[in-house]
């Protein structure tokens, strides 16, 4: 198979949103990441389990370009000292146990400091899905099949079946194929849409490639890392944590807060005036 991943731009842009935060006030902060398949019919055969161990294999020997570094210094709440450790930054396949020993045939464990680990897991499963679906089925007839379907969304949307208003994709860690997310992305952005408007993707990589918003702000990891990696902190308070801490990195910048990590409830006790004003919205 052809490389999946090729460049360190292609995951979602709130990795390195949060990857900054993490730099910053979090880089001892060690982490397990453990693959978990949902789906109780899906089986890995050897075979594709080697070509996600050679795939991984290959993304950790990719490094940042130049250009990319400028491109994500150009986005307003990078600072120059993250841009700078991502220069020197890159995968280490040391951090990785890829296996069989689980009912569905794929084991992959990632462990280290919480830097590495919070990177390894958009690409990760991006390889996981790419190989799946070209060594498990007839590759050529789903994408056919997604081309159909993509084509009919994108028609409901420009006749006006559909008003959605503003949306965005975020389709890399669950993506057919590299393949099939360009298709959509770049379709949906030459797209006369009727009611509804595409603002971007959360792929960095293509937002780059298409001159389009990256976007991404935080991931349930953010709150359960930040509020249960410190024996100090009071898992209740994770939120809290959470909160605080992106406002210390960010200010009123890149504020939409995450409300359900553990549970909408205890965030609402947590997310009162102060955080109210300094968050522009909320997901």
């Amino acid at each position: 198979m052809e490389q999946i991943i090729n460049s360190l731009l292609e995951t979602d842009l709130y990795k390195f949103s949060m990857g900054q935060a993490i730099y910053h006030q979090f880089p001892s902060y060690t982490t397990t990441w453990t693959f978990r398949c949902r789906n109780t019919d899906v089986r890995f055969t050897p075979e594709m389990v080697e070509e996600i161990k050679r795939q991984i294999k290959a993304y950790c020997n990719l490094k940042f370009t130049e250009e990319e570094l400028e491109y994500l210094g150009k986005i307003t709440w990078f600072r120059r000292s993250y841009v700078d450790f991502l220069r020197l930054w890159h995968p280490r396949f040391e951090d990785f146990e890829i296996g069989t020993k689980d009912p569905c045939g794929l084991t992959i464990e990632t462990r280290g400091t919480w830097l590495n680990t919070s990177m390894y897991e958009i690409p990760t499963l991006a390889i996981v899905n790419g190989v799946y679906f070209r060594m498990g089925y007839d590759y050529e007839k789903l994408l056919e099949s997604f081309r159909e379907r993509l084509a009919d969304k994108i028609k409901k949307l420009e006749d006006g079946t559909w008003k959605i208003g503003p949306f965005s994709e975020f389709g890399i860690r669950r993506r057919l194929s590299a393949e099939a997310q360009e298709l959509a992305v770049s379709e949906l952005a030459k797209a006369k849409l009727n009611g509804s408007l595409f603002v971007g993707t959360s792929n960095v990589y293509l937002a780059k490639k298409f001159g389009l918003k990256p976007v991404g702000t935080m991931a349930h990891e953010w709150i359960m890392c930040v509020g249960q990696g410190n024996h100090k902190h009071n898992p209740a308070y994770s939120n809290w944590y959470a909160l605080d801490a992106w406002v210390k990195e960010y200010g009123v910048l890149n504020g939409t807060a995450l409300t359900d990590a553990i549970t909408t409830d205890c965030f609402l006790k947590d997310f009162q005036l102060t955080y109210a004003t300094l968050f522009s919205g909320v997901r």
